[in-house]
């Protein structure tokens, strides 16, 4: 568990709630809790304890359920309170053994499909919000809270500040922000995702090359359902806290007024980057079926051409066979049968019916050499 205590001045860090207690908050700052899932479930009690000192409240039992919960989609609810705002991450990296499920389950060594596809991880991040108090919960193996709270105690330092670094003003802001490098987290990942699909592309279109690894394109296409799925569930979410944020009592002064305004900016931006997310995973599922369905016309075009030349050639040995049958019938009077050069005039005619149909059919281009 770590404890920032973030004021005017510089961040301080802890990690003893009794302390925390006893002290109260500064008039001038907030405080922002991070624990881990599987320690915020041991230390509930310590937990409420120190929210009913520092905010007077605790929270409910059933958004207590919601912040142990591994696998709670992405959603909003509030009190009359505190806010709460279950975010599922994005982010790539290993899923450790307390983490929730991951989007995409590995396949085996014997699938060769984008590995970054199988290292996307989904977990959810409680945020419980409180007017000076920012509560998250996080899974066990979680990068993202041990990333900002490095960033933050940067952003703290006198050379940030001189050089115009801004601190979060309230732990809605500092929810906002944290919430914004997760989404900003998958969209490193872009570039990427989209080498790596391309280049399967590249393998369904090749002629030289025969594409088997159809379970691993399917398990793509999955995964990509899945991650369009949680991105909705996060722009719904956000969507609704946006709403909600409507609602709150009007501000008593212009610097309220002001922070509550780039409140609603920051909110906005957050949004745009998850839809960003969206279109761009719905963008990658889209091309992934235009590869299929290109594929799959370009091997029935491929059929189409081999059947043509197939059906030419027997066109042209078709009558060559009548030939061939009617002199090798069983009767004594046939023209040239009994002929010395009958042999060769019956060839030369087979030969040049043969030379006229090939030319007629090279003039309709049924034999037409394909075009790469």
């Amino acid at each position: 568990m770590r404890i920032f205590h973030i004021e005017p001045g510089p961040i301080r860090e802890s990690a003893d709630l009794e302390a925390l207690s006893a002290q109260g908050l500064d008039p001038q700052g907030y405080v922002w809790i991070a624990c881990g899932r599987p320690e915020f479930e041991a230390e509930q009690a310590r937990v409420q304890a120190a929210l009913q000192a520092l905010c007077g409240v605790q929270l409910v039992d059933l958004h207590i359920s919601d912040l142990i919960n591994k696998q709670l989609p992405s959603h909003y609810d509030y009190t009359s309170q505190y806010d709460l705002l279950v975010f599922r991450r994005l982010a790539a990296g290993a899923t450790g053994k307390s983490a929730s499920t991951p989007v995409a389950a590995p396949m085996g060594n014997r699938l060769s499909g984008p590995p970054i596809l199988r290292r996307i991880d989904t977990s959810p991040v409680g945020f419980a919000v409180f007017d000076r108090v920012l509560l998250t919960v996080h899974p066990d193996d979680c990068t993202v809270r041990d990333t900002y709270a490095d960033k933050l105690l940067q952003t703290a330092s006198a050379e940030s500040r001189a050089a115009g670094a801004r601190l979060p003003t309230s732990p809605a802001d500092l929810m906002l922000r944290i919430v914004n490098s997760m989404v900003d987290g998958y969209l490193a990942l872009r570039r990427e995702l989209t080498q790596q699909l391309d280049h399967w592309q590249s393998e369904l279109l090749n002629p030289q090359t025969r594409f088997t690894n159809w379970g691993a394109l399917l398990e793509a296409r999955m995964t990509l359902h899945r991650l369009d799925d949680v991105c909705e569930e996060q722009r719904s979410s956000i969507q609704d806290w946006i709403e909600a944020v409507k609602t709150w009592p009007e501000p008593e002064s212009p610097l309220e007024a002001r922070e509550r305004e780039l409140l609603q900016v920051r909110s906005r931006d957050v949004l745009e980057h998850i839809e960003r997310v969206v279109h761009h995973v719905r963008r990658l599922e889209q091309s992934v079926e235009t590869a299929v369905q290109m594929h799959f016309s370009v091997q029935g075009s491929r059929t189409n051409d081999i059947m043509r030349t197939l059906t030419v050639l027997t066109a042209i040995f078709l009558p060559l066979n009548l030939m061939a049958g009617i002199f090798g019938m069983n009767f004594d009077f046939i023209p040239l049968l009994h002929q010395q050069s009958g042999f060769w005039w019956t060839l030369a005619a087979m030969g040049l019916t043969a030379a006229g149909l090939a030319l007629i059919f090279w003039r309709k281009r049924y034999l037409a050499r394909t075009t790469r």
